[in-house]
């Protein structure tokens, strides 16, 4: 399994902000191919006070060779013209490869 990570820093209008990532970021973005999970959080805090960030997503996909294909397809054009219409200067991208052997006992 395999992600791709969106770190969205504060934003100027946080309202209006969240309003557009729900309302039409995600149902835009959720209908890429392949996908296999989607999740958002917001950002709360940090363990040292305030964080930078307002808002992490997280997009899994089976492998590499998926998460390159929904990225070139249509919907994920869309999706990617989209958070330049919103988020353009306040977002970070990032690919990782999720260890699914990593285990921890609580």
């Amino acid at each position: 399994m395999v992600k791709l990570t969106a770190l969205y820093k504060k934003p100027a209008d946080a309202e209006a902000f969240d309003r557009h990532y729900m309302d039409v970021h995600i149902p835009i973005a959720a209908k890429m191919p392949g996908l296999k999970r989607f999740e958002v959080a917001k950002i709360t805090g940090a363990p040292g006070g305030e964080s930078p960030y307002h808002l992490i997503a997280e997009l899994y996909f089976e492998d590499f060779d998926a998460l390159n294909a929904a990225m070139s397809s249509p919907e994920g054009k869309a999706a990617a013209k989209d958070v330049g219409t919103f988020a353009k200067d306040i977002v970070q991208m990032m690919f990782s490869k999720v260890e699914e052997k990593v285990r921890v006992a609580i």
